[in-house]
């Protein structure tokens, strides 16, 4: 399984960004696992970003992203998406993908750990 994320780089802030993970895997049914976000700065660990549930139906953000960030998926496409505006320096981190099990609940959505494959991640840089 390969998880590829994309679509980072160098922004100024307040501006946007959209990051893109194509996901392929010969055994792997991207419909059947629910997706997320984590990203991590330097010198910190790992943090939830957004995650969104294995047919799009919910999605949940993490606090500071809530009205910025938004997560979305393209089944058709294995591909799984994350539209940031309003970019803040405190965003500055490399975004990871992850995907783990389509019955994941609620409350592990936000913990790495509940993820069963992830990305190599992409660098989203915010300057002042």
């Amino acid at each position: 399984v390969q998880l590829q994320a994309s679509g980072g780089g160098l922004v100024q802030a307040g501006g946007s960004l959209r990051l893109s993970c194509a996901v392929s895997g010969r055994s792997f049914s991207f419909r059947s696992y629910a997706m997320g976000w984590f990203r991590q700065a330097p010198g910190k660990e790992r943090e939830f970003v957004a995650s969104i549930s294995y047919n799009g139906g919910r999605a949940y953000n993490e606090d500071s992203a809530k009205g910025r960030f938004t997560i979305s998926r393209d089944n058709a496409n294995d591909t799984l998406y994350l539209q940031m505006i309003s970019l803040e320096i405190e965003d500055t981190a490399v975004y990871y993908c992850a995907a783990a099990p389509k019955r994941i609940i609620v409350s592990a959505i936000s913990t790495h750990t509940s993820y069963d494959y992830w990305g190599q991640g992409t660098l989203v840089t915010v300057s002042s």
